[in-house]
């Protein structure tokens, strides 16, 4: 479904991604792992379009899209759930997942698929965004992710700054969205929760894949335990 052959890009002057090479396959999850730093988020973004990819293909179901503007991206079937969420705070629960729906028409079964998957929103729905709490607004930002109806949804630290309990049930709700059709790119610095529910993995240092082999054998391997579990 997705898939980058040496991908370089960076800010300014500064090459972050130095030549990277990854794929996903249609209904995995793939979970990215590195330091910060290592340009996790950088790949994520210049997958959306929001970062300029200066050498290198992203291939996305058959069709080049490394020139391709943000916003036509996600017409094409990729939407983000950027670190730090980045929420409409002023904006109601349902204006902000109205938002996630800009190019298309929102009807009422759509809202009811994602108040299904976080129930608290349909409760929240006429509050501002910027009341809700951390946890309320990773499921505000995910599920307006969702409302772009997208083949490939890209998240990006879901769990940072949340309570051990409520990252369990983000993660719960990654395995459900991914077993309802939707292929996912993950990124995240909880690699053991990552690794549980994904089914590849890359290891990504100063911005080149270093590793990269099943969620399973990644938990075994003696250099990503040290690093990255705490073994």
């Amino acid at each position: 479904m997705l898939k980058l052959e040496n991908v370089h890009a960076g800010y300014g002057s500064i090459d972050v991604l130095r030549g990277i090479t990854l794929e996903v396959a249609e209904g995995e999850i793939v979970t990215v792992l590195g330091a910060n730093g290592a340009g996790k988020s950088t790949t994520l973004m210049t997958i959306c379009g929001i970062n300029h990819c200066r050498q290198g293909h992203i291939v996305f179901a058959g069709k080049a899209i490394q020139n391709i503007p943000a916003h036509e991206i996600v017409r094409h079937g990729i939407s983000q759930v950027p670190e730090g969420r980045r929420i409409f705070p002023r904006l109601t629960v349902r204006e902000n997942l109205e938002m996630g729906a800009f190019h298309r028409h929102v009807n009422g079964d759509e809202l009811e698929k994602v108040f299904a998957l976080f129930p608290i929103l349909k409760e929240r729905q006429s509050q501002f965004g910027g009341t809700l709490s951390g946890g309320e607004q990773q499921m505000l930002a995910i599920s307006r992710a969702l409302m772009a109806r997208p083949k490939l949804l890209l998240l990006d630290e879901p769990s940072l700054g949340l309570a051990p309990m409520i990252v369990a049930q983000i993660f719960d709700i990654i395995r459900e969205i991914n077993q309802q059709g939707t292929t996912i790119l993950l990124v995240e610095q909880n690699a053991n929760m990552a690794l549980h529910v994904a089914h590849r993995g890359y290891v990504l240092q100063t911005g080149k894949i270093v590793l990269q082999d099943t969620a399973k054998n990644l938990m075994n391997n003696d250099e990503v335990k040290k690093s990255y579990l705490g073994g």
